[in-house]
């Protein structure tokens, strides 16, 4: 028998002797009693026992002790914990838990047993020496994270390594010469692991894409995608399937909609829009009331369970939207095409249907399926002109939506919805991708508009099911929950906000929202805005896809659920397939299976965020790539152990002043006051500081940038 197999079983047994003792309450066992709890009475597998227990009892870091003669115990009854593995810049990590009890377990690089940043592994936990944090080493590799890798190939006449982007892979991936694939010398690539040899330093892959030339627009925004794990491309079986849905739209199913094809019906949407998935109808009443449409491309009818389109749907999550791309969740033939509700054409919908009267109160609503015909396609700039010059194209209809939208918002903000205005960053592009310039997206009221009444759906239709049954007869849905701040996150943030005079109450969620409210207005058009916004969204608790109904503390709402965009959000196609079943009289579906899939669709809504995050952060280091040298004025938007980071009021790019960079003083972090502060001369800089930088050094790689302290 090899020595890595002997190893392996070796393993195996350890842990199930540990079992054992776990079960036993940590109770003394000899060799024999293990044995016979493992039904291994054979006098070879004893033997093997008894050495593992021997052996281990003997090592310091082992998992037995010996208690008597020939007896033994574990040496800490919860010896095994299973977590996430979180890698630091020097190959050593802590094991994350979901246990809030746990604290976070140090492994040294020795004892990491080839584990790698983000994979769940099963940890033996050492007991705790007094005065020093938890120590562990790795016995098994649960769940591998991931395994594809994008770099940049180094290639030799006998072999090829790829230098991983990800900073948190510290291994080099030998490449063999036979599995590169076409790949060429310092090509970016995309490697998947194959193996990982006992005993052996580096990890072997094989070349799976070919990127391109790195520093290219399409190698990059390529190589962001791949690295957050999202597909480049949709497989041949999805593509063929989405083709081969028919067009036409049979009378038999428009037999079971309600028509609004005769009622005026439009779409807002951005200019550079392909996909519009949503629509508003309007119609006032002979009564003075008006009967409003939100009107939803029925996705679920082209997209059906189990197909190849639903499982790549369900595995994406998202859209994702980077700088200069869209990567949609559907393909093209559905979300530009089928589900797209282009002016002049029929087509289907998923409909919430609402009778307001002048107030915006909602008297009558109704949900289900419908046919449209949209009369026009309004891009927000359209829209925009018509609402403040009061003429053009169905400005009765805008101007009226508009004063409703007004009515709602501040319906919301007095029960307690928060107004977070941050500003979003947009570039102006060349036609190979590079960023001639940068500017800020201005939110006006053809945005709010449509915002609005995309809320109300939302709301109302969470408010439907959730209201009916009670108990064991509650109908399980998909909702939209946002938690209530952490109180110390959130003490923490009005101290710091109360820096720049602003106070913020925090004796109740209603007070809370009040100020928060009073504060984002009162630092509209400052230059500290874009920090506080972003340090305030920080000290909220994270939205969350759930199947157990909690209310939207952000938005004030009891119910919340996520209605409105099917063709590039799959909760929200789960939601329009739950809300179909439910109104046709189906009874409760497996709760436990639905929250499977919330929780998949709340991780991958992360990595569609981050890598929109890193695709903003390559372009500033692209854009200012030709300013080195350059002087701007900025705002201090971070300190960390290492350096500040700061943000150019001018183009919102952010760079970081690292602390040996500042020759003045020897400074340090202090972390509960935001800044940093000079040991001798006591001088600190604080987060919101202005301050005037120099461009140093621009790392396009690694998407750093690198400013010098001006005077």
């Amino acid at each position: 028998m090899s020595t890595k197999k002997a190893n392996a079983i070796k393993q195996v047994l350890s842990q199930l002797i540990a079992d054992v003792f776990e079960k036993s309450g940590n109770k003394a066992l000899n060799y024999k009693q293990v044995s016979a709890q493992l039904n291994l009475t054979d006098p070879s597998s004893k033997q093997t026992i008894l050495a593992i227990l021997q052996e281990e009892s003997r090592l310091k870091s082992g998992l037995f002790k010996e208690v008597e003669k020939g007896k033994f115990t574990l040496k800490e009854l919860k010896t095994f914990i299973i977590g996430k593995v979180d890698m630091t810049a020097d190959g050593s990590a802590f094991i994350i838990t979901d246990d809030e009890f746990e604290d976070d377990i140090y492994i040294a690089p020795r004892k990491l047993r080839n584990a790698l940043h983000g994979d769940t592994v099963k940890v033996y936990a050492y007991e705790k020496s007094k005065g020093r944090k938890k120590e562990g080493e790795v016995v098994e590799i649960l769940e591998r994270f991931r395994s594809d890798f994008t770099g940049v190939l180094t290639v030799s006449q006998r072999f090829a390594f790829l230098i991983a982007d990800d900073r948190k892979m510290l291994h080099d991936i030998y490449v063999p010469i036979e599995d590169l694939n076409g790949a060429k010398d310092q090509e970016k690539v995309v490697v998947t692991i194959t193996d990982w040899p006992q005993g052996s330093k580096n990890p072997v892959g094989k070349v799976k894409h070919i990127l391109g030339k790195q520093g290219e627009n399409n190698t990059e925004m390529n190589a962001i995608l791949a690295d957050y794990g999202f597909p480049l491309a949709f497989p041949q079986a999805v593509e063929d399937e989405a083709n081969n849905i028919s067009e036409v739209i049979r009378t038999d199913e428009i037999n079971k909609r309600r028509d609004y094809r005769q009622t005026t019906t439009f779409t807002i949407d951005p200019a550079d829009a392909k996909d519009f998935d949503d629509a508003l109808s309007f119609r006032e009443l002979p009564d003075g009331t008006y009967e409003i449409g939100i009107h939803i491309a029925d996705v679920t009818h082209y997209v059906l369970p189990d197909t190849a389109l639903d499982k790549e749907a369900y595995e994406r999550g998202t859209s994702v939207y980077l700088v200069d791309r869209v990567i949609p969740m559907l393909p093209e033939r559905l979300s530009n095409d089928l589900c797209s509700l282009r002016p002049n054409e029929d087509k289907l919908c998923f409909s919430a249907i609402f009778i307001l009267d002048k107030q915006a109160h909602v008297k009558e609503q109704w949900f289900g399926k419908t046919i449209i015909h949209s009369n026009r396609r309004f891009t927000y700039e359209e829209a925009q002109e018509i609402i403040e010059t009061k003429i053009g194209d169905y400005s009765t209809e805008l101007l009226t939506l508009n004063r409703l939208a007004y009515i709602l918002r501040d319906q919301r903000f007095k029960q307690g919805a928060i107004n977070f205005e941050s500003t979003e960053v947009k570039f102006k592009l060349d036609e190979n991708g590079k960023p001639l310039g940068v500017y800020a997206k201005e939110r006006k009221d053809a945005h709010k508009l449509i915002e609005d009444f995309m809320l109300l759906a939302n709301r109302k239709v969470a408010e439907y099911i959730g209201k009916q049954g009670r108990g064991k007869k509650k109908l399980p849905f998909v909702y939209r929950n946002h938690d209530a701040p952490n109180e110390e996150n959130l003490a923490s943030f009005a101290q710091f906000a109360a820096r720049f005079g602003y106070k913020i109450s925090t004796k109740s969620e209603k007070e809370i929202a009040r100020s928060l409210n009073t504060l984002m207005h009162d630092v509209e058009g400052t230059k500290e805005q874009n920090v506080l916004t972003t340090l305030a969204i920080r000290s909220m608790a994270k939205a969350i896809y759930t199947m157990k109904k909690h209310s939207h503390y952000g938005l004030a709402f009891d119910y919340y659920t996520h209605f409105t965009s099917p063709i590039r959000r799959y909760p929200d196609v789960m939601v329009h397939r739950l809300l179909a079943h439910y109104l046709t009289g189906g009874q409760a579906v497996n709760e436990e299976a639905y929250e499977k899939m919330c929780v998949h669709a709340s991780q991958m809504e992360k990595k569609a965020a981050d890598a929109e995050r890193t695709s903003i952060k390559y372009k500033q280091a692209e854009f200012l790539q030709d300013q080195i040298g350059q002087i701007y004025m900025g705002i201090i938007s971070g300190v960390t152990e290492w350096g500040m980071y700061v943000e150019i009021e001018e183009n919102k790019c952010e760079g970081m002043v690292r602390l040996r960079d500042i020759t003045d003083d020897f400074y340090a972090l202090d972390e509960k006051n935001y800044a940093i502060i000079g040991q001798r001369k006591k001088k600190r800089y604080q987060l919101g500081d202005e301050v005037k930088i120099k461009v140093k050094t621009v790392n396009l790689a690694k998407r750093q940038i690198d400013f010098t302290l001006i005077g």
